[in-house]
């Protein structure tokens, strides 16, 4: 049991799961109310797996070297929100994390970040405009600094569809066909019936089916939730949404292109499938092209943006943000660290990770995505982010939109007989409460 290593005062408790969290961010400093104290450990989380905890922890090695702050280094993935919420039950965060800027909202919400200003950070000017709005909350106000940023993509395996003589899918009825052909023809040769179409991680842990399936909802002019002046409105039982729906439920349902088990399945236990030859279709992040190189074969599979649906090209814009956490002894080493991690040398240290990089585009608009990758993946990635990608909405907390739109479709997707357009309006009828109850509704 750790000792801890700060000491808040009572209208500073971190409230979460009952306890209220208020004063630790009362400033832009977060520490107005925290006696410093630079001798105190400087810890930093990052959700990683170990791949890409090796990029972070040679970051931080550099700015030790360039600095004289050490960083106490931990990098976790599971359970990362559940650990983060058990030090902040006990008054003792970690200094700094670089986590999704979905969790922004939560992270707001629960008192955990103060607000920025973002004038106050060196370097802020050389950050796309874009980034930043991803660390802006609902408020208009901003609670973190732009890290990374990436949209998601089409992987195909090039040399399946090349034996299969198909073209490169346009729209959804090309991508339904060359999964239907890598579901029965047999494109590894091997005269069995393993091979799948689509690869779909449709797990409701952390909301995830939900990430994945927003980026169809988003080709058929459909959505969660849309923008209203400065509120909200549901949109999952738009008629458009409705259709993507449909059309997902397809897949599983009537040509049975979907690897087994989807619904249950998480992010890490679905790469596997791609790479050892199981499934031909996997719309996911570009985090994955070096393991995907390494594993499976940079000849054996391509990159593409998300063939079009009705409405056209649409994906789902993400990224990550460095949040400087309340209650922090070092104040000044945690905008030291930030402002480090924008640089234009450390983002593209950051882009140049052996298997996985942790800055996939950067923010920092001085680095060119051509010039480090060398690799025209990155120039489709970076043009769908420019042109097509859309982020979740910076309501005050997304996770409940995110959870019971990932359960909602998880249930239609098990059961093939069920009211698309029926169980859609009763999730609506929730998500409304949702936005209601976050004073959020149109």
């Amino acid at each position: 049991m750790r000792t801890s290593r700060r000491s808040v005062t009572a209208a500073a408790a971190l409230a979460v799961v009952g306890l209220v969290s208020s004063a630790c961010g009362t400033t832009s400093s977060g520490g107005a109310q925290v006696q410093q104290d630079p001798n105190a450990p400087f810890e930093v989380w990052t959700r990683s797996t170990e791949a890409p905890a090796k990029v972070y922890a040679q970051l931080f090695a550099d700015f030790e070297q360039k600095t004289g702050v050490k960083v106490d280094y931990k990098p976790i993935f599971t359970d990362f929100e559940k650990q983060l919420q058990q030090r902040a039950a006990s008054k003792d965060l970690p200094d700094v994390i670089i986590n999704d800027t979905g969790s922004l909202g939560t992270l707001v919400g629960q008192g955990l970040v103060p607000e920025l200003d973002r004038s106050s950070v060196v370097g802020n000017g050389d950050i796309v405009e874009r980034a930043w709005e991803s660390a802006k909350g609902a408020d208009g106000k901003y609670y973190g600094v732009p890290f990374s940023a990436q949209a998601f993509v089409t992987l195909i395996r090039k040399d399946w569809r090349e034996k299969l003589g198909k073209p490169l899918p346009r729209n959804w009825a090309d991508l339904a066909d060359l999964a239907a052909a890598f579901t029965t023809r047999d494109p590894d040769g091997d005269g069995q019936a393993n091979t799948y179409g689509m690869l779909v991680p449709g797990t409701t842990d952390r909301g995830y089916l939900a990430w994945w399936a927003s980026s169809y909802l988003l080709q058929a002019g459909g959505d969660i939730v849309k923008a209203d002046g400065d509120k909200y409105s549901v949109a999952i039982d738009s008629a458009e949404s409705v259709k993507a729906v449909e059309w997902i439920r397809g897949l599983f349902c009537d040509s049975k292109v979907v690897v087994p088990g989807a619904l249950t399945l998480n992010t890490n236990d679905a790469h596997a499938f791609f790479e050892s030859g199981k499934a031909g279709i996997y719309h996911t992040g570009p985090y994955m092209f070096g393991r995907f190189d390494q594993k499976l074969g940079k000849d054996k599979y391509e990159v593409i943006a998300p063939p079009a649906g009705p409405a056209g090209v649409g994906s789902l814009a993400e990224g990550e943000n460095i949040y400087l956490m309340a209650g922090s002894p070092r104040v000044a080493d945690q905008k030291k660290l930030a402002e480090f991690l924008i640089s234009a040398g450390a983002q593209r240290a950051g882009m140049e990770g052996e298997t996985q990089p942790v800055v996939r585009l950067p923010v920092n608009k001085n680095v060119d995505v051509g010039t480090v990758y060398r690799d025209a993946r990155w120039n489709t990635v970076a043009k769908l982010y420019q042109d097509s990608a859309k982020p979740f909405p910076s309501l005050p907390n997304f996770q409940p939109f995110r959870q019971q739109t990932a359960e909602g479709l998880n249930g239609i997707l098990a059961t093939c007989s069920t009211d698309v357009k029926g169980d859609l309006g009763k999730l609506a009828e929730n998500l409304k409460e949702e936005l209601a109850a976050q004073g959020m509704a149109g």
